[in-house]
């Protein structure tokens, strides 16, 4: 009953829902919500995780594509919006640890603003960034309209000195 709740909850919200926020409306542990979603998502439902909560996954917007990346972190602002502002979204960081192998991170950026609160986020949670494993190596998911835009991307950032073509 409360996995079908929750399933309603994510249908219904116009903005992603954090694990705190959902353990509440429900009166359950965080961790009773990870076990929720991970039995919602072995029944097939498409939920994702973002780094402003669970959400049901939004449909594409055309074309997807990898960008390895390498950068300090003080670069990570002009990455992010240089690709948002050229209408690319960023959809996740992957990076490859030696030991754990691939460690993914939902981020879901898709304008100007979420790249603010991204990196406020980062500041208030005096968090480092994954890409920090990996001296600066990660890899992102990117999604635009066309082929165009993802292009226009990637000579961005080659500009800027970012692009990993190694």
């Amino acid at each position: 009953m409360r996995r079908q709740q929750l399933l309603h909850a994510l249908e219904t919200a116009k903005e992603p829902l954090s694990g705190t926020y959902l353990a509440d409306l429900f009166g359950v542990s965080r961790q009773v919500i990870v076990q929720d979603v991970a039995l919602l998502r072995a029944e097939g439902h498409s939920i994702e995780s973002t780094m402003r909560g669970y959400r049901i996954a939004r449909p594409s917007l055309g074309v997807r594509d990898a960008f390895g990346v390498r950068h300090g972190p003080e670069a990570t602002e002009l990455e992010l919006g240089t690709l948002v502002d050229l209408g690319i979204a960023v959809i996740d960081v992957v990076v490859y640890h030696p030991i754990y192998g691939e460690l993914h991170g939902g981020l879901d950026l898709r304008s100007r603003r979420d790249v603010a609160q991204f990196m406020e986020r980062l500041r208030e949670e005096r968090t480092m960034l994954l890409s920090a494993l990996t001296h600066g190596a990660h890899v992102h998911t990117v999604e635009a309209r066309d082929r165009e835009t993802l292009s226009a991307g990637r000579s961005a950032l080659r500009e800027l000195g970012m692009l990993d073509e190694g």
